[in-house]
Parts: C-alpha cells; sequence; structure tokens
C-alpha cells in the first residue's frame, strides 16, 4: 500500500483562516480523528479577534492545542478557562453541550497573534451518549522526551514510550514533533492507523519529501523514517480504528444518524444547555 496525500481545503471561521485535511472524500478518520483544522498564523490588529460564538456538540470530543496566542473556552458545563501556547483544551460533548471560544479580552484590546490546532476525536459508541465534560491540561502537565535533535510531546493518549494525561476513550496517538537539521525518527506501528502534518520546514519520509501542510496518511504496519532536512516542525495523529462510520452534520458526530437529527432539532428548538452569561449563539445551518 502507498501512502495517502490529503491536500486541505482553506476555510475560514470567524475570521480566522484554517486548512481543513479532515474530513475528505479520500479519507473520513484517521483512528479516532474525524476532523483537522490547522489555524494558520494570523495577525490580529488592536479591537479585533477570533469570536466564535455559542454553538452545540453531539457524539465527539474537541482538543484545542495552541503555539501562538490565547483563547477563552466557555461552555455550558459552567467551565471558563484561558487556553495559552502548550495548553491542552479538551471537551467531552457526550449527549450534548454548547461552548464559546474566543480570543481572551485583554488581547482582544492589545492586538494578537494565533496559530494553532483543533481536532475533533469521535467517541466509541459506548460513549455517544455520556455525560458532558471538560478539563484543561497545562502544557508543564504533558510528557515530553528530547534526544538527538528531536522533541517529542505527548498532546493526547500515548506512543513513543510517553502517556498523556489527556482522558481519551479509545486507543489515541497524537503528538507534537519537532526535529533539528539532520535529526531522524523512527515512525513506529504501534498504532493501526497514523497520518503525519508538516507545518513547517522540510522533512523526508523514507527519502523521499513530505509535501508541507498536507496530511500523509500512512498504511498500516509499515515503519518509516523521517529525516530533517533542516529545522521542522510535525505532527502525528492516530489510533485504533473506529468500529463503525460516523455520520457528521454540522457540529454533530454520530454512528446513528437519528441522533444527529434530534440534535438539530434540539438545537433549532432552543431545547439545549446554554453557555452561563453569553446571549448569542450560531443558529442552525439551512
Amino acid at each position: 500500500m502507498s501512502i495517502l496525500t490529503i491536500r486541505p481545503r482553506a476555510e475560514e471561521v470567524a475570521g480566522q483562516p484554517i486548512l481543513r485535511p479532515l474530513p475528505s472524500a479520500q479519507c473520513r478518520s484517521v483512528g479516532p480523528f474525524v476532523f483537522f483544522d490547522h489555524m494558520l498564523e494570523a495577525d490580529y490588529a488592536p479591537g479585533s479577534g477570533m469570536d466564535v460564538r455559542q454553538h452545540p456538540h453531539i457524539g465527539l470530543s474537541t482538543l484545542t492545542y495552541l503555539f501562538e496566542g490565547e483563547l477563552q473556552h466557555k461552555d455550558s458545563l459552567g467551565s471558563d478557562q484561558v487556553v495559552k501556547p502548550g495548553d491542552v483544551s479538551w471537551m467531552t460533548a457526550g449527549r450534548g453541550v454548547a461552548h464559546v471560544e474566543r480570543t481572551p479580552a485583554g488581547l482582544m484590546a492589545s492586538g494578537s497573534r494565533a496559530h494553532g490546532l483543533q481536532v475533533w476525536l469521535a467517541l466509541p459508541q459506548a460513549f455517544e451518549d455520556c455525560e458532558p465534560s471538560y478539563s484543561h491540561h497545562p502544557a508543564a502537565s504533558l510528557p515530553q522526551h528530547e534526544s538527538l535533535g528531536v522533541r517529542i510531546r505527548l498532546i493526547a493518549g500515548s506512543g513513543f514510550c510517553l502517556q498523556s494525561p489527556v482522558p481519551v476513550l479509545s486507543p489515541t496517538l497524537y503528538a507534537d514533533l519537532q526535529l533539528e537539521a539532520g535529526a531522524t525518527l523512527n515512525i513506529p506501528t504501534e498504532h493501526p492507523q497514523r497520518a503525519l502534518y508538516l507545518l513547517d520546514g522540510e522533512a523526508l519520509l523514507d527519502d523521499q519529501p513530505i509535501e508541507p501542510r498536507s496530511l500523509l496518511v500512512l498504511p498500516e504496519g509499515v515503519e518509516y523514517l523521517l529525516t530533517a532536512c533542516g529545522g521542522c516542525h510535525l505532527v502525528m495523529i492516530g489510533g485504533a480504528p473506529l468500529e463503525g462510520p460516523r455520520r457528521m452534520n454540522w457540529n454533530f458526530v454520530a454512528s446513528n444518524p437519528a441522533l444527529i437529527e434530534q440534535a438539530r432539532n434540539r438545537w433549532a428548538a432552543g431545547d439545549w444547555p446554554t453557555v452561563p452569561g453569553e446571549t448569542t449563539r450560531i443558529e442552525l445551518p439551512r
């Protein structure tokens, strides 16, 4: 089997430019990952910033991980957390949650620069209807290893002999990889589904150039050697395959389309938990 290269489509969310390789027609999921947004480097002038109003989710966990800037996360559970570079913001929607993501007021006033990733992980079928929850994991709590010009930080799940404290609900790999020029890293087969995304720099995978800012989905059971041509920065995602296909409609993910229809009707009718202190929301797309 050959490597599948997914070239992301350009999108914009609340004024924030993004690249979105998942989902795509070529690949619907990698392990539990069903959605992958690269929030591109963006400079916000004083008085501006990112502001994603109140919106709902079911059947997934969201994970926000920043390289630059800050985001304020608020949700219908009462959470109110400023997320800083290197932190993990982890929200499990389960049967239903609403949240808000925006540039904090201080940075909104002064101006700021934003850059990061947001992914969605589909919940195992047994947890699709679980109680929603939220946890914040500061950068210092994430395990990392550095040797021979390679720094690995485990964002979520397990891999490279590291274990993240983020409470994933299925076998998961999400790693931040930084390599100095000339450094090499063996890409193991400990997870059946894996993909690499080159954020910055130049690198080779078994002597073949990696296309920047495209998702490389690797065939199961094949080891690769990653080599940095210069300093480079990547993330790796993966894990066990989902038990079955997932439907995705707007912000809803489920194995049963009836759950999505029910969620759409509830949000449209206003029958949904609300974020304390928030009065505006994103309406259901038609």
